[in-house]
Formats: C-alpha cells, structure tokens, sequence
C-alpha cells in the first residue's frame, strides 16, 4: 500500500458513501438487511475495545499482541466499512425524530425530538468528519506499521489513534442514539 493507493482510497471511500446518502433507494425487502445497524455498532464497539488493548500492549513493550490487536482492528474496520455501505446502498436513511417512520421529519416529531435532535447531529457530524480524516491516517499508520517504519508510525499515531478510538466510540453512540427510529 502505498501512498498513491492510500490517496485514492482517502477519496474514493467517502466518495462513495457521500452518494450513497444522495441516491433515492427503493428498499430491499430483504430482513436481514435491517439487523447492519446493530452489527455496525458492535463492529464499532469492539474495534473501540482493540484499539484500547492495543495501545496497552504497546505501552508496556508487547509490540507482536500490539501488532495482532491491530491488524484486527484494521479487519474490523473494513468489516465495517463493507456493511455500512451494504446497507446505505440498499435501505433508505433513517431520520432522527422520525417517530412514524415516514421519512419526512414533521414539525410535531421535530419539537418533540427537541434538543436531543441537536445533540445527535452534533455528535454524527463530528463523527463523519473525523471518520473521513481518519481513513487516510490509518491507511498511512497502517502502512509504516506493517513495513516497520516506527519512527513514522509513532508520529503518525500520535494523531491517528484518538482520532480512530472517537470515530468508533461516536459511531457506537450515534447507533444508540438513532436505534428508536428504526
């Protein structure tokens, strides 16, 4: 992987997910396709756990379980990638506040979502800003890492790792937080 494929992965990525959000879906009706939100938060909940142990190991100079533990959490991470876009491709956004479940947030759902609506969008749009300024990040750690470059994979993880452990916490939160209006 190099830097050229990290770049075109930095952008095709988001780009592809920014137009699945703009796309009009006719949902599939297809059950199993509704149970990705909830393996995307345990995908997200678990690498959150990884990481942690991760920079543990690391801490305490076990660099083999750090190197494991991260290479797991990298597989998580397109794990989840690939449900995520499985199921923006194929089901219809849901909407925070959408009580009746119609697509269209009324004024009445809107007053009675309240504050909390605010509270969610603040928390998925740092979310998904910080979740596109990570990838390239990790792609870039992941890279010096695996070819033993240490002294640019600890400067760049300096970054990378808080900015990772808040995309995966936020994304466990912001499932929690739109769960009702499934």
């Amino acid at each position: 992987m190099n830097k050229i494929i990290i770049g075109v992965l930095s952008i095709a990525i988001p780009l592809v997910v920014a137009i699945l959000f703009f796309t009009t879906k006719s949902e599939v009706n297809v059950s199993w396709l509704h149970v990705l939100p909830s393996v995307n938060a345990t995908l997200n909940g678990t690498t959150s756990v990884v990481l942690l142990l991760a920079l543990y190991f690391i801490k305490n100079g076990n660099e083999k379980r750090h190197e494991q533990l991260m290479k797991f959490a990298f597989i998580l991470g397109a794990l989840f990638l690939v449900s995520y876009v499985l199921y923006h491709a194929t089901v219809p956004s849901t909407i925070f506040g959408d009580t009746n479940g119609d697509g269209v947030l009324q004024a009445s759902e809107k007053m009675e979502a309240g504050s909390m609506r605010s509270v969610y969008l603040g928390i998925l749009l740092s979310h998904i800003l910080l979740a596109v300024i990570a990838l390239p990040l990790i792609l870039t750690a992941f890279y010096h890492g695996l070819n033993k470059n240490r002294e640019k994979h600890r400067r760049i993880v300096k970054f990378t790792f808080p900015i990772w452990l808040y995309v995966s916490i936020t994304g466990v939160l912001v499932y929690i937080l739109i769960s009702p209006y499934y």
